[in-house]
């Protein structure tokens, strides 16, 4: 049996969508090659805004024009919300929600005994226990996701992701280090936490927090060469977790914190657990302990009600916080939050003009950012290679992009290398 993944979304999403095609593999599937038939096709879908859910609608009718009489295995953040319209659409055979997808092998083979229509999706999706999917979900790189927690209790009001994935549950540590060992003994060097509320990890232990988790990954994976932190938020970055990464080589030295809005009137309306003077002094704090570090963050444009004086508030605010790189979106209503409710929604018009602006502010930070260490010494794991210009490419521990010539692929090597900017790398900038 052959089967093809699509995955929509987070990380986390593309986590767990691998560690399906783990389960798939040791039944005996295997990944389709090109020109195969496909007896199966696992797609993950995404619901963080409503045109996510359309994406996803996008791309199981498409899969099921290209392989007609393949079963089509919907799971993920939409089928746990809207599981009628997904199992509605053409091709659509098994439906599995936010929990149950460990169980998608056994369901695939009872589609196939009894070609009647599966939907598993748990109706109480605030009480969901942690997955654990008892497989390592492998990536075809040198670089692995660890899924460490699931779901979310923020409840910001732009967001349905504590409505699709549940109340935050975090991962047993016996089984996140059981994972990472099985990782790096298979040549993985770098390792990166993630989850939902990734930072949250711990809130629903007796006394174990995420720096607890840090501190034991350290110890008893004495031989992992990097571990990085994929997001969290800045209430979650305690002295506790900077001294553990100012005292340790093997953590990355990059944190990204979600900023959201840099007006501290539009952070109340979407319910973010902070202000303005909060993020910057923990900005302060954070490179007190790290100096070099970089800080990159997500930026929500458009919200509703934003004027034009709170997004120049925004915009001033990430100069002076002086992130690396921004991750900027506009904002998208989601139906079911309270958010999608609000009077004066901004134009597509008003947003579009400042989510460009924003780029072109993260393209100057993120060029500044670069500047300061030409010519410096970096460490970096080799990832790609580009056969058109004989470069290997890879990330050092503060997230730049390396770059160094090569006649071969070193993919999974660890170089000291003099950082450089290429012409390329400028013109692009």
């Amino acid at each position: 049996m052959t089967y093809k993944t699509f995955t929509l979304g987070c990380k986390v999403n593309a986590y767990e969508t691998d560690a399906v095609a783990s389960l798939l593999n040791a039944r005996g599937y295997h990944e389709a090659n090109e020109n195969e038939i496909v007896d199966v096709i696992i797609i993950n879908t995404c619901s963080v805004t409503s045109t996510s859910d359309q994406k996803s609608r996008q791309h199981i009718r498409k899969f099921h024009k290209l392989y007609p009489e393949a079963i089509i295995v919907v799971m993920g953040c939409y089928a746990q919300v809207d599981p009628e319209s997904v199992s509605s659409l053409p091709g659509v055979a098994i439906v599995v929600g936010a929990s149950d997808r460990h169980r998608i092998p056994d369901l695939i083979e009872q589609y196939k005994q009894h070609s009647q229509a599966i939907i598993t999706v748990e109706k109480n999706q605030r009480n969901f226990d942690y997955e654990d999917f008892g497989v390592t979900s492998f990536t075809h790189n040198s670089r692995a996701y660890l899924k460490i927690q699931d779901g979310c209790d923020n409840f910001c009001s732009y967001c349905i992701i504590p409505y699709s994935r549940g109340r935050l549950r975090s991962r047993p540590v016996e089984s996140i280090i059981t994972e990472i060992k099985d990782l790096v003994s298979h040549g993985y060097k770098e390792i990166i936490l993630t989850g939902i509320h990734t930072g949250g990890y711990g809130s629903d232990l007796d006394g174990f927090t995420f720096s607890d988790l840090v501190a034991t990954i350290l110890r008893e994976v004495p031989n992992l060469f990097r571990l990085r932190i994929s997001s969290i938020e800045e209430n979650e970055v305690t002295p506790d977790l900077l001294n553990i990464m100012a005292q340790s080589s093997v953590m990355a030295r990059h944190l990204h914190l979600p900023l959201q809005s840099g007006s501290s009137s539009v952070l109340k309306r979407m319910n973010r657990k902070y202000d303005t003077a909060a993020f910057l002094a923990k900005v302060k704090m954070i490179r007190d302990y790290l100096p070099d570090i970089a800080l990159s963050t997500d930026v929500i444009v458009g919200f509703p009600g934003e004027t034009e004086e709170e997004f120049t508030e925004t915009y001033n605010f990430i100069k002076q916080a002086n992130f690396m790189r921004l991750h900027v979106f506009p904002f998208s209503p989601r139906s079911g939050t309270s958010a999608a409710r609000m009077k004066n929604q901004v134009s597509p018009e008003v947003k579009k003009e400042r989510v460009n602006r924003l780029i072109s502010l993260s393209e100057e930070l993120e060029a500044d950012y670069e500047r300061r260490f030409i010519g410096r010494k970096v460490e970096v794991i080799f990832e790609e290679y580009d056969e058109t210009s004989h470069f290997a490419i890879g990330h050092t521990s503060n997230y730049l992009v390396a770059k160094y010539p090569s006649p071969v692929a070193i993919h999974g090597q660890i170089k000291d290398i003099i950082f450089q900017i290429y012409t390329h790398d400028i013109n692009k900038k």
